[in-house]
Parts: C-alpha cells; structure tokens; sequence
C-alpha cells in the first residue's frame, strides 16, 4: 500500500475518538432573528415524529410568537434557579438532563454565558459534557460568537460581543446556515419579529446595516463551508480515500533556496487570496539540501518565515525527488492548486536531470499548476556548477584510489586463477564501495580509475593504455557503463538512506522530547524540561516565559541563572504581542543577543522561548528551523494540557466548595433552627412561670447548640491548618468519664458502660481534642443507636497499640462505606449514619485523632448489631515510666 493509499494514523485516531460520543448540529446565522431557533424546534419535531426521544433543554423563544408555537409538543426539561446578586436566574439544568438522558436535546444559544455558581461557565461546556455522555445536541450560534472571528466582525459592525464559542466546537459539528437575505431580514426588523420597535430602530442604524448584513452572511457561509472542508479531510484521510475531493480551493506552493522563492510566495499570497482559500507552504528536501551553502540556507529560512508571516502554513517534506515529493504533498494535502517556478536551465542541465515542471505537469493529476519564469542561475550557485563542496573531500578521493590499487593487487595475484575477463568484475566492488560511501562523483571518478588501471595492468599490451583486441574495448565501455549505472544506483540508495536517517533522528529527537514533557509531574518541571530539552539539542542557551499584566515572565531557564536584559524582554513582548519571532536572527529588535519565538496554541500565545549562543552567533540555523518549528509546536500541546489539567482541578475544588457550602447551609438551617426553636419555645414559657424542666430544656439545648458552633469552629480550624497541640499524660478513665459527663442529655435515657482495666497505662495525648473526639462518638452511638440499648466505652491493650472503642446497637455501618463515613458532611443511607445531623462529628474526629498521631476506624457489628468506633493510640504515645516533663 502506497503512502498515499495509507489511512492518516491522526485522523483516524480523531475520528475513533468520536466514537461513542453524541454528535452536535450547530445551526448557524449571520445575525439574530435569521431563524435559527425556529429551524433547529422545527426539525426537533420532525425526528420526535420519527420516533427519536426529544426534549428542550432550554430554548429563548424571545416573545415571537411563531416560536412558542413550536415548543408547543415538545417535552421541556424544568430550568434550574441559580440566585444571584438578588435576583433569581434560570439556567439549563445539566444534571436533570443526564438523569432523563434523551436521544436528542434542544440547546439554544450555545456562546451563552452560565450564571455564577453554575458548574460551567460556559453553555457549550455543558453541550460537550452532554455529548461526552453519548447525547445529540441541536444548538444555534450567531457568526459573531465565533472566537476567530470576533476581531473581523467588530472592525465593520463597531460591535464586540463578549461571549464566544471556541472554533474547535465548531470542528466536531455538523454545520446547517441558517440564512436569509439582508432585505428581508431588515424588513422583519422593522415589523418587530426581531426586537421591540424602540430596540429595532436603534439596530436598523447600526449593527443591522444592509453592509453589515451582507458582509456577516457571507462571513457565515465561508465558515461553513470550511468547517465542512476540514471534516470532508479528516474523513478521506482516515479512509485513505483518493482524490483532492475540492469541496473548496487549496492552494500549495513549492518554495526552495532560490532568491525567486519569495516572489512566488507573494504570487501564492495573491491567488489564496482571490480564491479566499487556505494554503501552504512546503519545501522539499532532497540529499542534494547537504550541499546548501549557509547563504542558501539562510534565504530558505526567510522565504518560510516570509510564508508565515502572511498567513500560510508552512511544511519541510523529505524526498528523493523534488517531483515525487510534491505529487505526494499535493496529494496529502488534497490541493487544487499548486504554484511553482521555473528557472532557467542549460540544455545539457535539462537533458542530465529532466524537467521538474514537466514530470510534474504530466503525473500531478487534477490539481492545477501556476508555473512562474524564474532567474537562471549563478555560475557559484547553480546545480548545473556544483559547489566545491559537492565534489566531496580530497580525502575521499585517495581512499577511492587506494581501494582501486588494493583491487589491482588483488587481480594480479589471481591473474593465474582465475579468466582475465573476470578480473573486470572485481574493480565493481571499489566503484560500488567509493559511490556509497562517498557520493555519485567519487564513484565516477573510481569507474574511471578503475577503468585505466584494468587496461594498463591486465589488457595486452600491459604497461601501456594501448588495446590491440577490439573486444577488449568492448568490454572496457561495457565495464565503465557498468561502473556508471552502479556508482548512480549506489549514489542513490546512499542518499536515500541519509535521508532517512535524517527523518529517523528527527522522528526520535520529538518522540524523545515528547516522552520529556509528558513525564514532567507538574508546570514548573514541565517548563523547565522544555528549556533544557531545547537548549540541549541546539546547543544554545534557552529562556521561557509566559503571559502577566506586567509582561512576559520569566518561568525557566537553562541553565538556571540566565537573567535577561531591557532589550531582550522588549523582543520577548514584541514576539508574544505580535505572534512573531523577533531578535537576532529575525526582522525585528535584531539588536538583542537573544531570538524569541512564540509558542502558540489554539487560544493564541501561549509562552514565549529565548534562544542564545555564547559565542553570541546565530542561535538557530536555517536548516534547523524545522525542527525548532515541530519541538514548539509539541511544547503548546503540553502547555495546553495542562493548562487544561490545572482549569480541571480548579473547577474540581470549585465543585467540592460549592458542596461543603450547600451541605453547611443545610446543616445549619436544620441544625440550628431546631435547638434555637427549643430555646425560643422554652423562654415563652417562662415568661408565665418558672419550671425545673424548662431550665433543662434550655440547658440541653443550649448545649446542644454550642457543641454544634464548636464543632463548626473546628472543622474551620483543621481546614485552615490552624489546630494547636499541647502533648501531656493523660488517663483514659478519666478522659471517658469526663466526656460520658458533658454528652448526659445525648445519652439520656442509656447505660453507659465504661470498661477500661485498672492496668491501662496513660498516655500521651493532647487532652482537649481527645475530649472532642470521645464527645463526638459519644454523642454520634447517643443519635443514631437504637433506644434503651447501651452504649460501651472499651479499652484494649494490645502488644503495640491501646484501642480505644465506642460502640452502639443499632443497624451500624453497611459494607464498603467504613471510610467513607469519615467525610465531611456524609450521611450515610439505609444504616444508623442516615439520621438528622451535620456530618461533621466523625470528620473532626478523624481530623484531629490524625492531628494527635492516632489512628481512627470504623466497623460494623453483627453480634450485637451495631457500629464500632476505634482510636488506635499507638506504641510512642503510650507511656510506661512517667518523667517530670510528661507530667501536666
């Protein structure tokens, strides 16, 4: 199977990525009131009668009439009260939507902006949270909310609208323009389908301009169709389908050394831009780039940047051919354009090495070829006179000769062995040898030697360069063209395999620069690797900073105490405000030692790399470019993880806040309310006179109460890692029967049985949260034990611990959920944790028994039936012989 013939390994990665995933169809206008919403509930309707599970997940029918009609049948998710600032606002519910889970949902403006508090910011977060959970989605976005074209649409509208959906949204949907011409689209207006009249005339001079109109309608259309473009692509390339499959023009043009190259790109400039097409630019290297003189190289490197800078992509392919290497580009790429130059070449250049623009003319295929005159070559310059480089060393030479004189002795001393005309065939081995590992004209230059020294040593006469047999000169061209054929085959395979080890040691260097970034363990590191990867394979020094209202900011360096320079940071702006390379080596600030380049990622610039030479030469060579290119392209990807990575865990800790909150103003609402109402009803009743029992009602509730503030206080002081520690001995008997004594009306109406040997020794804990704990448990087998049964307090000595138990009878703890009742705010259900109360009893007991340097479980029991609480106190804090500083 051919390269081209080969499914593209990324694009079917993307497209098995989809798998399993809903799919979206954005229903695209060019400006509010085209009828986006009206299309997407009208073909809502239509698969709900073919049968598809379809409801609203919100749609904004804006008072018109015609679409209230077309909610009418349609099942509507309930919205879902977010308050805020005062006010009520009603928000799609995500989560109502997942529990329904339907075929189909109807999600109306998808650049919305969720309310504060919701669990997205934005509306197509939840739509890709949807479809990551296997659900369609319907939704309408108007041009404007496009992110790459917010810019474009501001500069002619004066309008800048602040939400926006990313383009990659955009690049998984299927896109349907919902589109009307301006003049009716005014004239709905100004009947006031759109806005109400006093809105309507405001707009009709200013954002909903006949101009405006028309300059948004086909800003839609050409967005569509290269969103259609772009999945059309992906889709031929995972198939390995054949063909340009020109749903929209793509214009490729070849760049090389030549000074003529930068008028092409501006030619390939000119025609994308009449076309209104992307395009490319790709140079490709052949062996015969070795030869390159730094002048030549330098001049490539510009024509790309050049490219760059006026919107292209820019590609270095590796081929044997420059015509091969194009075909297979063109045919990657699926381009149906392709700009080339021609220059002008000697007969005998042509004649020695064909004509690239024929061979490309003739099997390019249906792609288009705009051939541009070029210049005719410089005598120093020109393929026709190779450089002096290109002639190899002088070295090669002589070892090619010494090869010939070791074949020469070799044949003299088998000249009685073997025939005299097999002796022609052992000088193919230094002419194969020479063409392989020293090029196509030491090869050459072997098959002549070799040639002459067959003739003067072994053809008669000998010692002369004379042939009196006419065969024998037969046999000398026949054994010269033989020797031609194979140093160019040799030459050929020589260069090939230099080729690819080239495209193996650059595959290896951003495989191996790849692995160095995924394995770093956090953005820092992840900084720092890629300044040291980069500084080691370029051998320069390197610099990394990021994006901050004051600037570009330093992050990394290698080696680390690289500082940088008023100058070097205005280049370092300049390259990350501009998207730009600038400093030395670019075409601005090239008074700074350092060059920056920008890092860019899909949100724009990302970082911004410094490199630097000691010698303060050019950091990076033009044939290093490349490569320089693919390890940043490889950086934004990483720094885009993690920026991703860090948004993920920030929306985690957010989501974890926003439950402790609701779970503590559910607490709190029931918790307080209860004993306050106790205490309120028990003061009404002692305005009409005093009663013992309403004292201690008072008194247990307000106890109640105040350990509920303590313990609220606590779970404060442990999340904010302020919990202080005083170590002393302490007895245990007396710590339970102090505790058992402040929990008597949580306890009332059970036994309590303590049984704690007389041996135990004491230990070394700080008595204050030992109290809150043992409090806690006790006042937890109080609540939820079942009534009139005992609750125990049991110490056990064990070899290296004491464990000391508080246990209930009643349902106790259910399998699997023993840790899990230690979380903050966890009731547990269908067991003795899943009665009233905060949740923050056992998670302050396990807060501070760790803070003490204790271990706490917990258990079920089923003889009794019940639950078991246990703190290990372990062997160090156990104390045997008591010293004046244990004492309190």
């Amino acid at each position: 199977m051919s390269d081209q013939q080969r499914p593209d390994p990324e694009a079917f990665l993307r497209q098995a990525a989809r798998e399993g995933r809903g799919r979206l169809k954005v229903f695209l206008g060019a400006a509010p009131g085209v009828g986006k919403t009206y299309e997407m509930l009208a073909e809502g309707r239509q698969r709900r009668e073919a049968g598809i599970d379809v409801v609203i997940g919100i749609v904004e029918t804006h008072g018109r009439r015609e679409t209230e009609a077309m909610v009418q049948g349609l099942e509507v998710v309930p919205r879902r009260i977010v308050a805020h600032q005062s006010h009520a606002l009603a928000e799609m519910d995500i989560d109502a939507i997942l529990a329904r889970h339907p075929a189909l949902v109807l999600v109306d403006e998808l650049a919305h902006s969720n309310a504060p508090g919701s669990r997205h910011p934005k509306r197509y977060q939840d739509v890709q949270e949807l479809l990551a959970a296997g659900i369609d989605v319907y939704s309408t976005v108007n041009i404007q909310h496009i992110e790459s074209l917010n810019d474009v649409v501001a500069s002619f509208t004066r309008v800048r609208v602040r939400e926006t959906v990313p383009d990659s949204v955009l690049e998984e949907a299927e896109i349907e323009v919902i589109d009307i011409p301006p003049d009716e689209l005014i004239e709905r207006l100004k009947e006031g389908k759109v806005y109400i009249p006093e809105e309507a005339s405001r707009a009709l001079t200013h954002f909903f301009s006949k101009s405006n109109l028309t300059a948004l309608r086909e800003l839609a259309l050409r967005r569509a169709a290269q969103a259609v473009d772009a999945q059309m692509l992906d889709y031929v390339r995972a198939h390995a389908l054949a063909g340009s499959f020109a749903a929209g023009e793509r214009v490729v043009v070849a760049v090389s050394e030549l000074p003529q190259s930068a008028g092409l790109v501006r030619a390939a400039k000119r025609l994308a831009d009449a076309l209104r097409a992307p395009w490319t630019a790709v140079h490709i290297e052949t062996p015969r780039a070795q030869a390159f003189s730094q002048e030549e190289r330098q001049r490539l490197a510009e024509t790309l940047a050049l490219a760059a800078r006026l919107g292209a992509e820019t590609a270095s392919i590796p081929a044997a051919g420059v015509a091969e290497g194009l075909r297979s580009f063109t045919a990657d790429m699926r381009a149906t354009q392709l700009v080339i130059g021609k220059s002008t070449r000697s007969w005998w250049f042509e004649l020695r090495h064909g004509s690239v623009v024929d061979r490309l003319i003739r099997d390019i295929g249906n792609v288009a070829v705009h051939v541009l005159p070029g210049e005719e070559r410089s005598v120093s310059g020109g393929a026709g006179q190779p450089s002096r480089g290109a002639w190899g060393q002088p070295l090669d030479y002589v070892w090619a000769m010494l090869m010939v004189a070791a074949t020469t002795l070799a044949g003299r001393l088998l000249l009685q062995l073997i025939d005299l005309s097999n002796i022609s065939l052992l000088y193919l081995v230094p002419v194969m040898v020479a063409a392989a590992s020293y090029g196509l004209r030491a090869g050459l230059a072997t098959g002549v030697a070799s040639s002459l020294a067959y003739n003067f040593f072994f053809l008669p006469p000998t010692g002369t360069l004379t042939v009196n047999n006419p065969e024998n000169v037969i046999s000398i061209l026949v054994f010269l063209g033989v020797a031609v054929v194979t140093s160019q085959f040799a030459a050929r395979m020589h260069a090939q395999t230099a080729l690819a080890q080239a495209s193996a040691r650059q595959n290896a260097t951003l495989a191996g620069f790849s692995r160095q970034l995924t394995a770093s363990a956090s953005p820092e590191e992840m900084r720092h690797a890629i300044c040291a990867e980069v500084a080691r394979l370029f051998d320069v020094r390197a610099v990394l900073l990021v994006p901050s209202p004051a600037g570009p900011q330093l992050r990394a360096a290698y080696p680390p105490e690289d500082r940088l320079d008023e100058i070097e940071r205005a280049a370092a702006r300049w390259a990350m405000e501009h998207d730009e390379p600038a400093g030395r080596g670019s075409s601005t600030l090239t008074a700074s030692d350092w060059l920056f380049h920008p890092v860019r990622g899909k949100a724009g610039v990302l970082a911004v790399i410094g490199l630097a030479r000691e010698d303060a030469g050019e950091p990076v060579r033009s044939d290093q470019v490349p490569l320089l290119m693919s390890l940043l392209g490889q950086a934004a990807i990483a720094l885009e993880r993690v920026a991703l990575e860090e948004e993920m865990l920030e929306a985690g800790h957010i989501r974890e806040r926003d439950r402790l909150r609701s779970a503590l103003l559910s607490s709190v609402s029931h918790d307080l309310r209860t004993p306050l109402t106790t205490i309120l009803s028990a003061a009404r009743e002692l305005r009409t006179g005093y009663s013992p029992e309403l004292a201690e009602t008072l008194d247990a509730e307000a106890q109640r109460l105040n350990r509920f503030i303590a313990n609220l206080l606590d779970m404060a002081r442990v999340e904010a890692g302020a919990l202080p520690l005083r170590m002393e001995a302490t007895d245990l008997f007396d710590a339970v029967a102090s505790a058992v004594h402040d929990t008597r009306p949580a306890l009332a109406g059970r036994a309590v049985e303590v049984e704690i040997p007389p041996d135990i020794p004491l230990v070394r804990v700080d008595a204050t949260l030992l109290h809150h704990c043992l409090i806690n448990l006790l006042d937890n087998a109080g609540r939820y034990g079942d009534p009139d049964t005992p609750v125990t307090v049991r110490a056990v000595r064990r070899p290296d611990a004491i464990d000391l138990s508080v246990i209930d009878q009643g349902p106790g703890i259910p399998p699997g959920e023993e840790k899990r009742v230690f979380d903050t705010f966890t009731r547990l259900e269908g067991s003795d944790r899943a009665k009233t109360g905060t949740g923050l009893g056992l998670a302050i007991v396990k807060a501070f028994a760790e803070a003490m340097g204790l271990a706490v479980e917990a258990r079920g029991m089923t003889d009794p039936p019940g639950a078991c609480f246990t703190l290990s106190i372990p062997r160090p804090l156990i104390l045997t012989d008591l010293s004046d500083e244990d004492l309190p």
